[in-house]
């Protein structure tokens, strides 16, 4: 048996219910996993309260990292034994352990354990796929990245940075303004006390960025939009102040030509697409371009103190849940 936090009706954290499963043996292409640390990101909450519907009884949670501890029988690139670490759905990863599709895991390389990889994959995922699949900016360009202090704010910031474009960020308070610049924001606008959209055209000379990567969401629409330059790209990725309303296409997006666009990591995450960006991001790792500290760590049993803390804005950096010995 494994314990495993089990939803079956959407609320509020209390609604993260810890419960004993039978695993059962992999399927064919299968692999079952004794997760030794599990990453903590804030669409858990959408997932758990129901902005982003599922069938419930329902599993939570994206990413985890642990050792192989049994491989279906037509699992080709796994054996027993190996560190690995994964990232998608099927949700289900606050768990002790679990059986996941091989496609959605990757090797971890030496030299980074199971913490580190746990509380990246999620946010490093999102990061290749926004900085890489969704608007690559070149080193000429003005980005415009919002809550830059959060927990893929930080990785993407770093990130971005070692791609050599001006980078703006946006925080919610005074002090988050030292962690952006740490991690590589060249101006960071306390949204909450500043217009962030007069205070970028101050910054831009008038012209406005090239992109808004934007995972806040209601709270930062209008005012991305007003960021943006004629013909630039909004990236909406997220709804952490709330969902969009619908969009006025006239009124927003035809007076300057921009471009919108709303992607999931879901459709980033092919077998051969997460390959390629787990490479890439433990190599970013590896090679010092993104350093990963994490902020804080809750035993599987606190989860629920751990989305209380995630909703009030509490954890500012990568944070991970521990299996209870």
């Amino acid at each position: 048996m494994s314990k495993s936090i089990i939803i079956n009706k959407t609320g509020g954290p209390s609604v993260l219910e810890i419960k004993e499963i039978s695993v059962g043996n992999p399927k064919p292409q299968e692999i079952k996993i004794k997760n030794l640390a599990i990453g903590l990101n804030f669409i858990d909450t959408y997932h758990r309260s129901g902005l982003y519907p599922l069938k419930l009884p329902s599993g939570i949670g994206m990413e985890g990292a642990g050792v192989v501890k049994e491989i279906g029988s037509e699992v080709k690139n796994f054996s027993v034994g190996d560190n690995i670490a994964y990232a998608s759905t099927p949700l289900g990863s606050y768990s002790e352990e679990r059986n996941i599709p091989e496609k959605i895991a990757v090797k971890i390389p030496d030299g980074i354990d199971h913490k580190i990889a746990a509380s990246i994959m999620t946010k490093g995922l999102t990061t290749h796929y926004l900085l890489y699949k969704t608007y690559k900016p070149g080193a000429s360009e003005t980005i415009l990245f919002h809550a830059a202090a959060g927990g893929v704010g930080q990785i993407f910031c770093q990130w971005a940075k070692s791609l050599g474009c001006k980078l703006i960020g946006t925080v919610g308070s005074d002090e988050k303004i030292n962690i952006a610049k740490n991690n590589g924001c060249d101006f960071v606008i306390n949204y909450k006390k500043e217009d962030f959209e007069k205070k970028i055209k101050e910054i831009t000379n008038g012209k406005g960025v090239d992109v808004v990567y934007d995972g806040v969401g209601k709270d930062t629409f209008v005012g991305s939009i007003g960021s943006l330059k004629t013909r630039g790209m909004m990236v909406s990725f997220g709804n952490s102040s709330g969902p969009l309303d619908p969009i006025n296409v006239p009124k927003y997006i035809q007076p300057k030509s921009l471009f919108f666009t709303r992607p999931v990591l879901g459709h980033h995450s092919d077998k051969n697409e997460l390959q390629e960006a787990g490479k890439t991001l433990f190599e970013k790792i590896k090679f010092g371009k993104v350093k990963v500290k994490i902020f804080k760590e809750y035993l599987l049993s606190d989860a629920k103190e751990a989305h209380e803390d995630l909703e009030a804005r509490k954890i500012i950096g990568p944070a991970i849940l521990i299996p209870n010995e």
